[in-house]
């Protein structure tokens, strides 16, 4: 079997630097001139498959044209020919021990790895492998539309990533339902003479008809052998929990009994005993209130940030939304936080180019040396002024020290306290 089985390791990640020599971090497969494909040329592949442009008012064309390509989709799934696991198998290598120029794109001003940019490359392999296991040899271009839906979780094996030593992706489809897609990802880097684990992640796409407007079917996947039957098993429980924590949303349901101990003892630790009023708080040491532990930002959204299908890059989204999520947890730290995990990022709505992007980041909950961070997004309509959420991302960060407790004031921040913890105790614990 090609593919690891995948571990949720409770390490936080810490994207630290070396001496930029970049022999040692150089891979013999990458001195060697094999034809590897480059991380560069991912989005080349995607962009010949569903027969987009790079030019802007070309892509604009060739985007309206796609429309023509509704008579070739297929009217079931039955239809389509089964596939298996290694029909989507991908190796991409990202040398950033063997181009300096390609490591710049990379850097922090620390000489840290950005770990916004591994986001980007892993939304875009993910795509890659969707459409690897949807091939159809008689066709030119593909029908579909393979969008990300949610990102499910990014397990990190390892708690370095060098930025000098040369990185290597490999993924394929684990589970297919009849129109979604779940993609593995293994990210390993090369150091003292071997490529050694630094990630998994489970991502799960969906498929959309040339104009992304209803469903389309995918191939069935056919498991080959033990282990990969193990990984479709896994793959059908993965979707019977997000349906179980879907239904156990604080936003459709109450919370648990145990819960609601929890709000009410915030609630207790809060009052101000020196009056007999529900109205007067007092925030309790080391303490901060929610609402003094979030951040904002805005980003006008521009043709270059676009992806194959004239929408803006989901990667672009999540690199964004770690930054500000990364920031926030500074601030409210007091210190450079390490990244431990990425957890339950759903993307609810595509986000159109030329829209007003507003990014909230929100502590939600700490404990220890933990931040946990939610980051919304939301388009605003200037003209109408409308709000519109399109996606809800959860990062989990370490601080190298103890940090205030968060404090919610409010019964609807009450509820994003539980969220929160309920992220961080699927997470952590």
């Amino acid at each position: 079997m090609f593919a690891p089985r995948l571990r949720r390791l409770r390490l936080a990640v810490t994207l630290t630097s070396r001496t930029l020599s970049s022999n040692p971090g150089r891979a013999p497969d990458m001195r060697e001139g094999n034809p590897l494909l480059h991380v560069s040329n991912v989005r080349n592949r995607l962009r010949e498959i569903v027969g987009a442009s790079t030019n802007w008012s070309d892509h604009q064309q060739a985007m309206a044209e796609r429309v023509s390509l509704s008579s070739m989709l297929a009217q079931s799934q039955e239809a389509l020919p089964p596939k298996s696991m290694k029909d989507s198998h991908l190796e991409v290598h990202l040398p950033l021990g063997s181009e300096p120029q390609l490591r710049e794109k990379y850097l922090t001003f620390h000489n840290t790895v950005r770990f916004g940019r591994i986001l980007e490359d892993l939304d875009s392999l993910a795509v890659l492998i969707s459409y690897s296991h949807t091939y159809n040899s008689t066709l030119k271009r593909s029908p579909l539309s393979i969008v990300t839906a949610l990102v499910d979780k990014i397990d990190m094996r390892h708690h370095v990533i060098y930025p000098d030593c040369d990185i290597k992706f490999t993924g394929h489809v684990s589970w297919v339902g009849r129109t979604s897609i779940e993609a593995k990802m293994h990210m390993t880097q090369y150091r003292d003479g071997a490529y050694a684990p630094v990630l998994d992640a489970t991502f799960v796409m969906v498929a959309r008809d040339p104009e992304n407007k209803r469903a389309a079917y995918v191939n069935p996947l056919k498991p080959e052998g033990p282990e990969e039957e193990k990984l479709f098993q896994e793959g059908e429980a993965n979707k019977s929990r997000r349906v179980e924590l879907s239904t156990a949303s604080l936003l459709k349901v109450a919370p648990t009994a145990e819960e609601r101990k929890i709000v009410h003892s915030l609630f207790l630790n809060t009052l101000d005993h020196k009056t007999v009023s529900f109205r007067s708080r007092v925030l309790p040491p080391n303490s901060v209130w929610m609402q003094d532990a979030k951040l904002k930002g805005l980003e006008i959204c521009h043709p270059q940030q676009r992806n194959i299908f004239n929408r803006i890059f989901g990667g672009f989204l999540m690199r964004k939304a770690y930054e500000l999520g990364w920031a926030n947890a500074c601030s409210f730290g007091g210190c450079r936080p390490s990244l431990v995990a990425v957890d339950d990022i759903l993307f609810q709505k595509p986000v159109e180019i030329g829209s007003l992007l507003l990014l909230s980041s929100q502590v939600c909950y700490s404990e220890g040396k933990y931040i946990q961070v939610r980051v919304h997004s939301e388009v605003f309509d200037p003209l109408t002024r409308t709000h519109n959420t399109t996606n809800v991302f959860h990062f989990t960060f370490a601080s190298d020290r103890d940090v205030p407790n968060i404090v919610p004031e409010t019964y609807g921040e009450s509820m994003l306290y539980l969220d929160g913890k309920r992220h961080f105790n699927q997470t952590v614990l």
